[in-house]
Order: C-alpha cells, then structure tokens, then sequence
C-alpha cells in the first residue's frame, strides 16, 4: 500500500502513514543496522522516548521519525513529541505495529525510532576545556560496554569520550541504546591509538591508566589536573603502547578471585574517583 499524507507538520510537509512491511522504506530502515551502510548513508536510528528526547534536547535534527501510537505508552505525549519534532523540519512517518516491529531493534518497543545524522567522531573537533576529564576506551568491543561509559561520562561531566582502534562504531544502535541517549551528549571520537595518544599529548593532560597490574590504588592519585582516563578491552585490557605511555597505571582493589571488573563498571569507579577530587 502506498504511503498517504494525513495531516500538514509546521513547516508544510504532509506526514505520511506507511501501512506494509514490504515498503522499500522498511528495507532501507533495517539496513542502517549493519556499519557499513550506517558509513555508507551518515544515518543512523535513535529508537525510544527517552533516547529520542535527549538527542532532541541535545540539538540532533531528525531526518525522519517513524512513530506507531498503538505502541506508544503514554499516549499523552504523542502530539507534544510529533509536534517537537516536525518543528525541526524532519519527515514524520505514521506506522502500524506490524511495520514498527520489523523497523525495530529493541524488545518490547515504545513505538518512537528515528533516522538521524551520524554522530560527529573528529578527534580534532573535540571541544575542550581547560581543565579537561576525558574517557579513553581503547578496542573496547561489546556495544553494551561502550553506552553503559557514555552514561557514566554523562553524569560525571566528562570533556569527551574517544575510541582509540575502534571496534564497533559510536553509531552502533546498541550503542546508542544502551546510552540512553547520551552518545548525542557527550562528546565522542574515534581515532588510532598513535593519534589518540598524541592528543592528550597536545592538551597536556596526565594519562592515567587502568590495569590489575600494578600496585598504585587509584585513589592515591591526583586527578585534579587536565586527564585521560584510560581502560583496554573487555579480554585483554590496554595495550603494551599505552601502558608505556601512561603517566602513572592504577589498580581498583580486588579481594574476590576474579583480578578484574566489567571495563564499564572499573571506568565507573575511576571517574567518580575524579569528580569526587575535583
């Protein structure tokens, strides 16, 4: 069935009502899942109310929302959230809940996904402070790890979270899920390790890495200057060329038989560590 208009959005297009799963729409949609055509196109999905409103509050402006009222929740928010979002100019795309549960990533969807402009990963255009706090995650693989960060970075008032040898990309849905939303807050960046290291470099900030293999507890350290927190992927933590480079390596203390945390969680406690001093 073609797509219809059903009503005018402020600034003068029709939003469209898409009624079949076998529209090219829903392929292209489904397709932003895999990287590749995430590079390909510069999109990729925002899906949830609260994902979808942060990244509105943060400045992010749709190219198109597929919205399903059967599924939405709070039924009283469905013209306010429309409305917030037709006022950027964005396609707003009405859809069945058989359309919506191909189109979605997410058990038990809520009925709100968006296309959006790729998230910017210019190490260079990362804003920064004069007093910067900064999250390096290098090769850190699961996307579940690298939201749960993003969160963390968000609460703590992180400068910007940078993914040195990136192996899943910030656009990642589960990424994005698993954020909340915050990968549209937080400043992110991925670049190799060789120019991750040289920007901290350039910004003189103090590389504080994270491994079970030294004796200096990380509240011993002083983390009241420009720093790079740094942690290493789930199975093998950071690498030989940034343990050289660290300015000083930290443990989390551990009396259990496991030698090490969840990399999301050791971040965890190291950031707060740092906001807790400055």
């Amino acid at each position: 069935m073609p797509e219809q208009p059903v009503s005018a959005h402020a600034r003068g297009s029709a939003h469209l009502e898409l009624t079949s799963v076998s529209n090219p729409r829903i392929k292209q949609v489904v397709g932003l899942r895999r990287r590749r055509q995430r590079d390909q196109l510069g999109l990729i999905l925002v899906e949830g109310y609260e994902e979808l409103s942060l990244a509105l509050d943060a400045g992010v402006v749709p190219v198109t929302l597929y919205y399903c009222p059967d599924l939405v929740r709070d039924p009283a928010v469905v013209d306010d959230l429309v409305g917030m979002v037709a006022a950027t100019g964005a396609e707003i795309v009405r859809v069945g809940v058989r359309v919506f549960e191909k189109i979605a990533y997410r058990e038990s969807p809520d009925g709100w996904l968006a296309v959006v402009p790729t998230v910017p990963t210019d190490l260079a255009a990362l804003p920064m402070t004069t007093d910067p706090l900064a999250l390096v995650c290098q090769s850190v693989e699961k996307p579940g790890n690298l939201g749960a960060m993003l969160r963390t970075a968000d609460a703590v008032g992180v400068t910007a979270v940078v993914a040195a040898q990136p192996v899943t990309d910030w656009g990642n849905p589960n990424v994005v899920r698993a954020s909340k939303g915050t990968v549209f807050s937080v400043p992110v960046a991925a670049a190799h390790s060789a120019d991750v290291l040289a920007w901290t470099r350039a910004h003189s900030m103090r590389v504080v890495a994270a491994t079970p293999n030294t004796d200096t507890v990380f509240t011993d350290v002083d983390f009241t200057g420009p720093t790079v927190v740094a942690v290493g992927s789930e199975k093998f933590g950071l690498t030989d060329d940034w343990l050289a480079a660290a300015d000083v390596r930290v443990r989390i203390p551990m009396v259990g038989r496991a030698n090490s945390l969840n990399v999301a969680t050791s971040a965890a406690i190291i950031l707060y560590e740092a906001l807790r001093q400055r």
